[in-house]
């Protein structure tokens, strides 16, 4: 059976967003394999920061999401409820070990295949952008590999960052070079900035990787980038990761790796939508969000928040 955190404000429709169990949305709380029957979409979390290379505190990112997430009610622009339309479930955080990454990955990557097992869409709150490795690892193992969206102000190719090769700099070049995810149907959007290096990017040529950097998004607007992208992934499972730092920091500032320059929330949040609406999504994740505030006070939180929700639109509309 899973926890309805609304029970005790039956018969009214929600709850405060301050009062009661914790889960996004007020979605009811599940932990077992058995709990994932009829289920179309799972939230997890993934509290881990032991992998950057600069500023600390994403561990504390899944709590405060989901803190700052509001009751369920109708899309005013898209015109559906996907807490009505889909049947969402708060699955809880992977048993992550502090200062442990490897058990920590292999946590987070168990987690990941209890859900796609089940047959049901998984959508990860980060955590640092490593915990897409074992994420997309997980789904790839089940789906074959998969193609990738991915908004980022980094491309996260790097073969190592500062000698490590497992980093949140480094997931996407791993996950590539292991065959889970096709370079032919991966598309980078938001790049800017000062990093990675023409090396970086000459592999990823290579690998027939799409890149849209921000000037694309400033040149062309977000509606012909994102059509674009769609084209290049193509048919097929999708994985979509949204390191938040895609955002200038006027919208994010709570993030390790700020880079000045970015896209406005209003662009990200109909882009993603209009990615999980369009492609064939089989998993998702939210990453490097550090929270400052309590629940919506925390400008960064609130807007990952609601691009997990945008997700959830894009899902609803697609079924």
């Amino acid at each position: 059976m899973t926890l309805d955190p609304l029970h005790r404000w039956r018969p009214l429709p929600d709850k405060p967003d301050y009062a009661g169990f914790l889960s996004f949305g007020g979605a009811p709380l599940a932990q077992e394999p058995a709990h994932l029957a009829g289920v179309d979409v799972a939230i997890l979390g993934a509290p881990t920061d032991d992998l950057v290379s600069d500023r600390p505190g994403t561990r504390f990112a899944p709590r405060a999401i989901r803190a700052a997430s509001c009751p369920p009610g109708p899309h005013l622009e898209a015109k559906i409820d996907a807490f009505a339309g889909l049947h969402v479930v708060d699955y809880g955080d992977a048993a992550v070990v502090p200062a442990d990454p490897v058990r920590t990955h292999a946590a987070i990557e168990q987690l990941v295949g209890e859900v796609v097992d089940a047959g049901v869409v998984p959508i990860m709150l980060g955590g640092d952008h490593s915990i897409t490795e074992p994420c997309a690892t997980a789904v790839a193992r089940r789906h074959g590999p998969v193609g990738l969206i991915h908004f980022d102000t980094h491309a996260d190719t790097g073969r190592e960052v500062f000698g490590v090769e497992r980093s949140h700099g480094t997931p996407m070049y791993r996950l590539v070079q292991a065959g889970s995810v096709a370079g032919a149907r991966y598309a980078q959007i938001g790049l800017r900035g000062y990093w990675p290096g023409p090396d970086e990017f000459a592999w990823q040529r290579e690998q027939r990787i799409a890149s849209f950097f921000m000037h694309d998004v400033r040149d062309l607007g977000i509606r012909e980038v994102v059509r674009r992208a769609l084209a290049h992934v193509g048919e097929g499972p999708v994985y979509l990761t949204v390191d938040i730092d895609v955002l200038d920091p006027a919208f994010a500032p709570g993030t390790g790796t700020p880079e000045p320059g970015g896209m406005t929330s209003v662009d990200l949040l109909w882009a993603v939508r209009e990615v999980a609406a369009h492609a064939e999504v089989v998993a998702a994740d939210l990453v490097e969000v550090i929270p400052s505030g309590v629940g919506s006070a925390d400008i960064t939180a609130l807007v990952g928040e609601r691009v997990v929700r945008e997700m959830l639109t894009g899902l609803a509309l697609r079924r």
